[in-house]
């Protein structure tokens, strides 16, 4: 069974930066494709990027393209969302996921980031 937890959510104004993390631990880091949601107060849950095992494809939300980075690194079992040029409109809850193309993928209990204006 795989256990994802993320860290790294806060409170950051507008523009600024921020660096999600989202640790995998129990069964080893297999996980093919591996991905980043995110629900905003009142929406449905978004996609918004997701990465092979290797690392070699990415896909992003036409949303947060050119502005957010996801990256894995599978030694340290760990996968990453690097955000930048933050906007009001990115504020909501983010979710880490692995499986994303199976039936029943494994999700993280989520990271709050808040974007002031």
């Amino acid at each position: 069974q795989v256990q994802l937890v993320e860290s790294g959510g806060g409170l950051v104004q507008a523009g600024g930066s921020l660096r999600l993390s989202c640790a995998v631990s129990g069964r080893t880091f297999s996980s093919p494709v591996m991905g980043w949601f995110r629900r905003a107060p009142g929406k449905e849950r978004e996609f918004i990027a997701s990465i092979s095992r290797t690392g070699s494809t990415t896909i992003y939300a036409d949303s947060v393209r050119g502005r957010f980075t996801i990256s894995r690194d599978n030694a340290k079992n760990t996968m990453y969302l690097e955000m930048n040029s933050l906007k009001p409109e990115d504020t909501a809850v983010y979710y880490c996921a692995a499986g994303i193309t199976g039936t029943d993928p494994t999700w993280g209990q989520g990271t709050q980031v808040t974007v002031s204006s």
